[in-house]
C-alpha cells in the first residue's frame, strides 16, 4: 500500500486489482502480472492524485495557506522541544510563519486571528528558550554544566 502526502495530511492509497479480478488474486495472463499490476497502482495513483487536485483546487487558498503557516507554526514547535533545542532550525520556522502572517495581513480569512496569536506565541517561546539555552539551562530552569571556553584551565 502506497501513500500520499498533502496539505490535509498523508492519505493511503491501496493497490486496485485489475477490473474484473479479485482482489488478492494472482494476475490474469493478458498483460497482467507485475508490469500489469504497476501499470493498475499507476492508473490508480493518478486518479486518486487528480481527486486530490480538485479537492485542493476547490478549497480557498486562504485556507490552504492558513493551514501551511499552521505547519510552520508546529514545526518551530518541535524544533524547540528537542534537547538540546534546535535552535537554528526554529528560527527559519519562525521566521517563515512570519513572512507568511505578517505579508498577508487582511488576506488569510478567519485564520488571521489565530495565527497572529500562535506566530507571538512562538516567537515568545523562541525567545525564551534561546536566552536559557544561552544561560546553559534547559527549557526547566535547571543549571546545566557549562563547558570551560577554549584554553581555558
Amino acid at each position: 500500500m502506497s501513500s500520499l502526502w498533502t496539505p490535509e495530511g498523508e492519505h493511503r492509497v491501496p493497490r486496485e486489482p485489475a477490473p474484473g479480478q479479485a482482489p488478492g488474486s494472482p494476475a490474469g495472463p493478458a498483460g497482467t502480472g507485475p508490469a500489469g499490476e504497476e501499470m493498475d497502482e499507476a492508473a490508480a495513483l493518478a486518479a486518486h492524485l487528480d481527486d486530490l487536485r480538485q479537492q485542493l483546487a476547490a478549497t480557498p487558498a486562504e485556507v490552504v495557506v492558513a493551514n501551511h503557516a499552521f505547519g510552520l507554526f508546529e514545526l518551530a514547535a518541535i524544533h524547540l522541544s528537542r534537547q538540546p533545542p534546535g535552535l537554528d532550525e526554529a528560527r527559519l520556522a519562525v521566521d517563515a510563519m512570519g513572512v507568511l502572517v505578517e505579508g498577508l495581513h487582511g488576506r488569510l480569512g478567519e485564520a488571521e486571528e489565530p495565527l497572529v496569536a500562535a506566530l507571538a506565541q512562538i516567537r515568545l517561546a523562541y525567545v525564551q528558550i534561546t536566552g536559557a539555552a544561552r544561560a546553559g539551562e534547559d527549557a526547566t530552569g535547571i543549571q546545566q554544566p557549562r563547558a570551560e571556553p577554549p584554553g581555558a584551565e
